[in-house]
């Protein structure tokens, strides 16, 4: 009984609360930061739409996009400046956050420009790995391993 009250008094509440983006105002562009431990890739700059890979699927994000946060999986993404051209970065896992006032924040485990990946290099380490996830026993070091298959099985499809 007091559970249906409560529903009553804020399902109205509820339904207002969630909508679509607001259209641009104004501005086709967002602010656009993205870095790793070692190295800032973007800080605050001016891009049109930047599609990245998360847990959820791989999503594209553009100026006025709905806030939301999303952690990242192993992929690709692809910034698409104002001039039209685009820059893809390896990642290996780390958090987007997209922000009510068209920011977004990239903030990347591990992240290396795609044309600086070797293809050979991610195929022997993913074979590498795949022969000793049957040799491994413990706990911990197979989650390891199965990190470094996803990771390599990523970069191997990203490179082809």
């Amino acid at each position: 009984m007091m559970a249906a009250r409560f529903l009553r008094r804020t399902l109205p509440v509820l339904r207002q609360a969630r909508s679509y983006a607001e259209a641009a105002s104004g501005s086709s562009q967002m602010s656009f930061t993205f870095a790793s431990p070692t190295q800032v890739f973007f800080k605050e700059a001016s891009v049109k739409q930047v599609d990245v890979p998360t847990l959820t699927g791989v999503f594209g994000i553009l100026p006025a996009h709905v806030p939301t946060l999303q952690v990242l999986r192993p992929g690709v993404v692809t910034v698409f400046n104002d001039d039209g051209s685009s820059a893809k970065y390896f990642v290996s896992s780390g958090s987007v956050t997209v922000n009510a006032d068209s920011s977004v924040q990239l903030l990347a485990e591990e992240a290396v420009p795609l044309d600086q990946l070797d293809i050979s290099a991610a195929k022997a380490n993913l074979e590498r790995a795949q022969a000793s996830l049957v040799s491994t026993s413990d706990e911990a070091a197979r989650a390891e391993v199965l990190i470094n298959i996803e990771a390599n099985e990523a970069i191997v499809k990203a490179l082809e």
